[in-house]
């Protein structure tokens, strides 16, 4: 029997390069979006959900399980950017960007252990980033949000423990995805403080974005982690530069590694 696995965010970028793998082998594939009438196209089905409406998870979660009977897998990959200097960043768009990619994610997850409970099986990836093992300069809340996130699944693995439910994140680095049209931007103020370095950083990131490889090995790396039957709390997927960094994280000291990411932002 497939199995049942929910990817959300699976209308472009890595979630569509994950739920087109999965589908590829075998895997019965749900993946969601706002707006899933705009992707009819895709060989798997799409259903409606919006991270910022959590009372509308239990009708899609209903949904699937009326059908299937049960939920095996939950990619938490859907998120969204955001660029900006800390002090210029409205807090308003800063609770946003903690809504969509960790209590969002985390509601989900809620909603969705008690069907794996009581299947006494599951797995959950969630889907966070390299920026999260670091603060990145014009990125901070960024970084902040996939940083919770990495830090929960390490509790929630504890937790679930008992219930043979998997739990574990996988974190990405630069990929050629559509995230830069859909991130909200600080504005760059005329007369900002910020204004030359921000300016400069912000065009640095979309050319490392647009640069940046095929989200193709996630989809693997999340296929070959859903067939451990004891996954590693972390994962990390990028170009060789970019793993490396998290070592060099855990080897330098503070300051010495603070100076590297000036360099490399030229900053």
């Amino acid at each position: 029997m497939a199995q049942v696995v929910i990817v959300t965010g699976a209308s472009s970028g890595i979630g569509r390069a994950i739920a087109l793998t999965l589908h590829q082998n075998n895997f019965k594939v749900y993946g969601t979006s706002r707006n899933p009438q705009h992707y009819s196209d895709l060989p798997y089905t799409m259903l409606a959900l919006d991270l910022h409406d959590p009372q509308g998870f239990k009708q899609t979660l209903d949904e699937i399980v009326k059908i299937d009977g049960r939920i095996d897998v939950l990619i938490n990959n859907a998120g969204a950017g955001i660029t900006g200097p800390l002090e210029e960043t409205p807090i308003k768009e800063s609770k946003k960007a903690f809504e969509t990619n960790f209590f969002g994610p985390m509601e989900l997850i809620n909603q969705v252990l008690p069907i794996m409970r009581d299947q006494n099986s599951g797995c959950i990836i969630n889907i966070s980033s390299i920026a999260g093992y670091m603060g990145l300069p014009f990125r901070g809340i960024y970084s902040a949000t996939k940083s919770a996130l990495e830090i929960i699944t390490e509790a929630y693995r504890i937790e679930l423990e008992p219930f043979n439910v998997r739990i574990c994140s996988i974190a990405p680095g630069d990929f050629a995805t559509n995230i830069a049209a859909g991130r909200y931007h600080a504005p760059v103020l005329d007369g900002s403080p910020y204004a030359k370095t921000y300016g400069q950083t912000l065009a640095l990131i979309d050319e490392h974005v647009t640069l940046a490889p095929s989200p193709e090995p996630m989809a693997q790396k999340v296929l070959e982690v859903i067939k451990q039957s004891n996954p590693r709390p972390h994962y990390a997927v990028g170009t060789w530069l970019q793993k490396f960094s998290l070592v060099l994280k855990r080897l330098l000291p503070q300051k010495a590694y603070e100076r590297m990411l000036r360099n490399h932002y030229k900053l």
